[in-house]
This record gives C-alpha cells, sequence and structure tokens, in this order.
C-alpha cells in the first residue's frame, strides 16, 4: 500500500494489502496519537459497512485499541456520517469506520475521525503512519483492570435516524421515490429514514450478502434505477456508495443528476433562504465548469479545494462557509453534519422538490453541464510516483490545456483510493475533447507502464 492514508482514509485489498496486523496497528496508533496522556482510558466507537471482511478488520481494531487500554463502543452496520454524528453524542473521544465506499468487495478502508466528528488532517494521518511504518514510538501495554474494554451501542442507528429527519425542513409527503443502497450501509437506514418523512419508497439493492457490495449497483452504476424510476413512474431516484456518505440522483425523466446539479439546487435554495454563508460555495478541482459559472452568474463565491471531501471540509472551515461537496456526490451542509452525508443529502434535496412542487428535471436546468470526460489510466504505485517527475507527460498536458484556451481545461491526477491516474477533459467540443482525453492517456500508458 506504500504509505497508508490516500485521500480517504487507509485503504487496499483487505487481507493482504489490509491486514489485521496492520488493523490493530493503525488502532494502537491511532488510540495514542488521537488521545495522547489527555485520558487514562479513551473511548473510541468503531462502525462498518456490509464487507465480510469488515468484521475481521472491526475485531482486529478493537483488539489494538484494547490492548493500549482504549475502550470500545461498536456500532455495527452503520452509515460513515452516523460514526462521525455519535462521537458527541457517545461522548467518544475518536471514531473509527471500516469501509472502502465505492470500490469492490475485495476492498476495505479505515477512515478515522477525531473527537470533533472531523475525519483527520494529514498531519495527524502522518503521525499514524510514523507509528505504524516507521516504529518512531513503542507501545504501551496495560495489563489487567488496565486492558480496555468492548461493548455495542444498541442504539446507535436510532440515534443517527432521528438526527438525518430532524434536519429536514419539509416532509415527502406524495413523493414517489426509488432508493438504490448498493447492497451497502444505506440498507440497514435508508428505507425508515425516507419512509418516516412521509415518502413511498421502492428499494433497489438492499439484501447485502457480504460480497454483493456496490455490485453492479448504487452510485456508481445507475442504468437499473434510472430505468426502474421511468418504468414505475417515479418523482426520482437517489442512489448511495457502499457508506453512503455520498448520493447522486436521477429525475423523472431517468436522468443522471450528478453532485454538481445537486450542489447547485441546494445552493441557489439556501441562498434564496439567505442560509448560504458568505454566498459561497465549496467545489473541487474537478467541478465542472458550468458549475462554476453556474456560481458566478447568481452571485455566489466558487472556490475549489482539492479532490477529496475531507479537503472540501477543510476550506469550508477555514473561511466560514457553510456547504460544499464534489461532482461524486459527496455534498456537506455543514449546519447538519461534519462529514459527507448521503442520506442527508437526498432528504433535502427531495424536502426542497416537494417544497416547491417542481420536477427534478426542471430544478436541474438551473446549471449547464460542459462535456466532461473522464479517462482512468490503471498504473502501478511506483508510476503514479513517476508522474509527477516524467517530462513528456507534462509537456503533453501542457499542448492539450494551450490548445483548449479559456475554453476547457485538462486535469491529470492520482487516485488517492485506487491505482489510477484519472485524465479528465473538458470543454465546449464533445468529440475534441474525447480525442484529446485518449491521446493523453496513451501517453500515459506509454511512459508510465
Amino acid at each position: 500500500m506504500g504509505r497508508l492514508f490516500g485521500t480517504d482514509g487507509a485503504r487496499g485489498v483487505a487481507n493482504t494489502e489490509l491486514t489485521c496486523e496492520m488493523a490493530m496497528n493503525i488502532g494502537r496508533a491511532a488510540a495514542m496519537v488521537l488521545t495522547g496522556s489527555s485520558k487514562m482510558r479513551p473511548k473510541i466507537i468503531i462502525g462498518k459497512d456490509t464487507r465480510v471482511s469488515s468484521d475481521m478488520l472491526e475485531n482486529a481494531l478493537a483488539a489494538g485499541l484494547c490492548s493500549v487500554g482504549a475502550d470500545v463502543v461498536t456500532l455495527g452496520v452503520v452509515p460513515t456520517p452516523a460514526v462521525a454524528y455519535l462521537i458527541d453524542k457517545l461522548k467518544a473521544d475518536a471514531g473509527i469506520m471500516i469501509s472502502a465506499s465505492h470500490n469492490p468487495c475485495e476492498f476495505n478502508g479505515i477512515k478515522i475521525f477525531s473527537g470533533d466528528g472531523f475525519k483527520l488532517p494529514d498531519a495527524l494521518e502522518e503521525q499514524i503512519e510514523a507509528i505504524v511504518l516507521d516504529n518512531i514510538t513503542a507501545y504501551t501495554y496495560p495489563t489487567g483492570g488496565g486492558v480496555g474494554s468492548i461493548t455495542h451501542a444498541q442504539d446507535a442507528v436510532q440515534m443517527y435516524i432521528q438526527h438525518v429527519k430532524s434536519t429536514v425542513p419539509y416532509a415527502l409527503n406524495g413523493l414517489k421515490i426509488a432508493l438504490d443502497c448498493a447492497n451497502g450501509s444505506a440498507s440497514r437506514t435508508a428505507e425508515q429514514i425516507y419512509t418516516e418523512l412521509g415518502a413511498t419508497c421502492y428499494m433497489l439493492n438492499h439484501k447485502p450478502n457480504g460480497t454483493n457490495i456496490n455490485e453492479h449497483c448504487g452510485s456508481t452504476h445507475m442504468e437499473d434505477l434510472k430505468q426502474f424510476v421511468v418504468d414505475k413512474g417515479l418523482d426520482a431516484g437517489i442512489a448511495f456508495d457502499g457508506d453512503a456518505d455520498r448520493c447522486l440522483a436521477v429525475d423523472e425523466k431517468g436522468h443522471l443528476v450528478d453532485g454538481d446539479f445537486v450542489m447547485a439546487i441546494c445552493a441557489a435554495d439556501l441562498k434564496s433562504r439567505g442560509k448560504l454563508a458568505c454566498n459561497a460555495v465549496v467545489g473541487t478541482v474537478m467541478s465542472n465548469m458550468g458549475f462554476i459559472r453556474f456560481c458566478e452568474d447568481n452571485g455566489m463565491r466558487f472556490e475549489a479545494a482539492k479532490v477529496g471531501d475531507r479537503y472540501v471540509l477543510e476550506t469550508m472551515r477555514r473561511n466560514g462557509y457553510n456547504f460544499g461537496g464534489e461532482q461524486s456526490g459527496h455534498v456537506i451542509f455543514l449546519d447538519f453534519g461534519t462529514t459527507g452525508d448521503g442520506q442527508l443529502t437526498g432528504a433535502h434535496l427531495l424536502s426542497l422538490l416537494h417544497r416547491r412542487e417542481a420536477k427534478l428535471s426542471s430544478l436541474a436546468t438551473l446549471m449547464t453541464r460542459f462535456p466532461q470526460i473522464l479517462v482512468n489510466v490503471e498504473v502501478t504505485n511506483e508510476g503514479k510516483l513517476r508522474f509527477y517527475t516524467d517530462r513528456k507527460i507534462k509537456e503533453v498536458v501542457q499542448r492539450v490545456q494551450n490548445q483548449l484556451g479559456r475554453k476547457g481545461r485538462i486535469l491529470v491526477r492520482p487516485s488517492g483510493t485506487e491505482p489510477l491516474l484519472r485524465v479528465m477533459v473538458e470543454g465546449e467540443n464533445g468529440e475534441e475533447i474525447k480525442e484529446l482525453a485518449n491521446f493523453v492517456a496513451d501517453v500515459i500508458r506509454e511512459q508510465l507502464i
């Protein structure tokens, strides 16, 4: 795996890259870094998604934490934002989520939240990495009554469900919707949330078996949801990823409403009600140019952060903003939560739909999307590193940017969670940008594979 943490926690193939031994040591190091000597018996909560390997890693993490004197409270299968929310409610010192988000079943990951419910900044992750990988600090192992204990929070899921419902200003009465749970964490919470808010719900991919998480379903595979919404004559569809920290939508015509469109709709509504702090929105360097222009044309300041919802959040907190997110569907309503929350976002989008008595397809016309092509190139971790210094790739990328001029842009970046380089080209001419993206991808393959 190289260094432990990418853009969203430590991640790898469970049991070969992300091993039990690694999880145990991450638990030990996290307890040391996050609590220091301030508490003799810190409390750390652990949630997980539905992957078969999540039980294994949960037990390893819990063992590591207990071995250095921390008490553990397990939450069971919950969405990632539930862990962030419950840290304060359960008076914990930190929280850990076991999930590889939208990745296939064989992957898993460890996301760590500090005592304030926010994902760890780079500096703290680097301290944990140094302890786990470089052995810069020896673990201290208590004995007898100093060893930590493990308990289970029976009401954790209901506490989170009630929280999400409490943030929604208008009920969803009369709306007919489809919910694609990706056979992941939302399978445990989504139907109750949206039904109790008043919607009539049709459930898809809500029966996890340990290996079917994200398998041709959820926010990375929208085809079946699009067809289902049209066939059933529904008002909308909402798709979550494996840990339900992001969502994408489908309008009544079966058209995708991605994170940029969701943000445009919600940001315009927040601004109209005087609820958008500083009249500003935080996106990322991957945000569509159409969304950036939408913000500018509607009197909203747009700021671009690095890819990753924690970087969006850091920009929001630094500048006093309360709304931001990513095209992939991580949307952060900072007034209600400390991380992206797919179910909360979907509920607010549908609440707005109901309040305005509007069609989602109509609301989505607020923004015009620029054609955008994303080509993923598989590379090794060594290839990712060589990308930064490869002169030919830099020259080709600059040549493409010069050709696009002010009418488009190119962005090439390593994935923070997968062995990929992502080539994104955006512009006014769809055929031109497709040709340019494939050209750059071919050069990358020649140079790095």
